[in-house]
């Protein structure tokens, strides 16, 4: 009995942890940087924690993961790896961070909006399908 002990209370300290899996982030690159990270590597979860919840943004995102699962494996793969390259870092307003960015593997310049929401940074994903928000 006690052999079956250790093992269910690693189980339990393990999936007690989960709900602290993600850090708020300090500023609007850390967010704008963990958001884009998240995405490279599959990780639409990750990505979710970073980003305003709102339904457009869950309609945008849930498009993007449906793009990244139909890619075969090589290709997820490189995106994996990808590194992410920031060309420009704009501050319309105090609360407003524009990034410009591409990943090393396909190089296609995006733009991502991160707003301070409640004193948290997040990601507003809309605005890279429409900047004019």
């Amino acid at each position: 009995m006690k052999y079956l002990f250790i093992p269910f209370l690693c189980c339990l300290i393990a999936c007690g942890n989960l709900n602290n899996e993600y850090k708020d982030a300090d500023n609007a690159l850390d967010a704008g940087r963990e958001f884009i990270d998240a995405c490279l590597k599959g990780d639409f979860v990750k990505a979710s924690f970073y980003m305003i919840q709102d339904d457009t943004n869950n309609s945008d995102l849930k498009k993007i993961e449906k793009q990244y699962r139909e890619k075969d494996r090589d290709g997820r793969r490189q995106y994996r790896e990808a590194s992410i390259n920031i060309f420009e870092i704009a501050n319309p307003t105090e609360n407003v961070t524009i990034i410009n960015y591409s990943n090393s593997f396909d190089k296609i310049a995006h733009k991502i909006k991160v707003i301070q929401q409640n004193n948290k940074w997040l990601v507003d994903f809309k605005y890279t399908f429409n900047p004019n928000l």
